[in-house]
């Protein structure tokens, strides 16, 4: 398993391939060999040299970024550094504007609280963390607004309004996500120097062998990834072409 992926980043890394999509791997399977990363992603990370990378779950109706992935709910509000989130807003307008081929993404960021704080009187850390990161965001010419109330976002999203949502953690984007991609959606590692893509479901032992998977979230992951390294080059090629 493991031998599989580092072959696969090494044909990127030597132009043999344009990028890859990963299966689901079973994560004990993978520490039982001897390997420490939790997952797919900080193993690719590893082999890559790559320190600031993120996940985007994206789909045709909806595309989430997460500012907290697998972090105890209790723990989420401390994690929420403006930095954090503004980090997370950059990375998300290069990923659209870059691999998704999008000229001017529109981005809404989700609060954290009931009715996004309604002013404080629910929680403070949209006024604390998140605001301020919208509006550095925004000053750097990122069309970037919120924080919005968390339970119409993504309605709002979904029906066009924006391209991508900022999430403050992990079920926040991901309920929304799956109820409209649960087949289909794909998981996009944002930050790597290499394209990787990947199914948006674990390895479903329960059902295997029983002819009842279903394949679409891997057909869309590789479709995917095909038209994000189409993206790359074109946007590389306009690079050279302003430059030269």
């Amino acid at each position: 398993m493991a031998a599989y992926i580092k072959k696969g980043v090494e044909y990127v890394q030597q132009g043999c391939l344009d990028g890859i999509t990963t299966c689901p791997i079973s994560k004990a399977a993978l520490n039982s060999a001897g390997y420490t990363f939790p997952g797919h992603t900080e193993m690719l990370a590893h082999l890559t040299e790559t320190e600031d990378y993120a996940m985007m779950m994206a789909g045709n109706k909806l595309r989430v970024t997460l500012v907290t992935i697998h972090c105890p709910l209790s723990e989420v509000p401390a994690a929420m550094s403006t930095q954090r989130i503004l980090r997370l807003i950059r990375m998300t307008h290069s990923a659209l504007k870059v691999d998704f081929d999008i000229k001017n993404p529109r981005i809404a960021v989700a609060g954290l609280n009931p009715h996004g704080g309604e002013n404080q009187l629910f929680g403070s850390e949209e006024y604390q963390a998140i605001s301020p990161a919208v509006s550095l965001g925004s000053d750097e010419g990122i069309d970037v607004s919120g924080p919005y109330p968390p339970d119409t976002v993504f309605f709002k999203a979904a029906r066009g309004d924006y391209d991508a949502v900022v999430c403050m953690y992990h079920d926040q984007g991901l309920i929304p996500f799956k109820l409209l991609h649960f087949n289909d959606g794909v998981n996009v590692t944002l930050g790597l120097p290499i394209v990787r893509t990947s199914v948006d479901h674990g390895t479903a032992y329960d059902i295997a062998g029983k002819g009842l998977a279903s394949p679409d979230s891997l057909s869309e992951a590789v479709k995917l990834a095909a038209e994000i390294s189409r993206n790359r080059k074109k946007h590389s090629a306009r690079k050279d072409k302003r430059n030269g």
